[in-house]
Order: structure tokens, then C-alpha cells, then sequence
């Protein structure tokens, strides 16, 4: 639903980058260009930026 602020696996802070991915990703960069330029370079950093289903504003209404 929100982006965890460090990664389960290793514990580097990841949550601040999120944002960014999603408006470089939207304008047409590459996906591993962008993480690349983010300095996330780990695997289990990238799957929790990649698989990140963004579900909030579909939830808000039933709170």
C-alpha cells in the first residue's frame, strides 16, 4: 500500500526514492537507468521499488 522506508531484506533506506523512479519511469527513462542513477543497485532494494503496487487512493474511500 505504501512504500516501506528500508528494504525487508537489507535494510537500506529506499522510501525516498520511490517518487522519483515513478516520475522518471512515467516520463520514459529506463527502469534500471533510473535505479541505476538512484544509486539502488541491490536486487532486493530494486524487486521492493519494482513490485511495489501502489494501492493507496483505492483504499482512502473505505477508511
Amino acid at each position: 500500500m505504501i512504500i516501506p522506508v528500508r528494504c525487508f531484506s537489507c535494510g537500506k533506506v529506499i522510501g525516498s526514492s520511490y517518487e522519483i523512479y515513478v516520475k522518471r519511469v512515467g516520463m520514459g527513462e529506463s527502469p534500471k537507468e533510473v535505479l541505476d542513477s538512484l544509486g539502488i543497485r541491490r536486487y532486493c532494494c530494486r524487486r521492493m521499488i519494482i513490485s511495489h503496487a501502489d494501492l493507496i487512493d483505492e483504499v482512502i474511500p473505505f477508511h
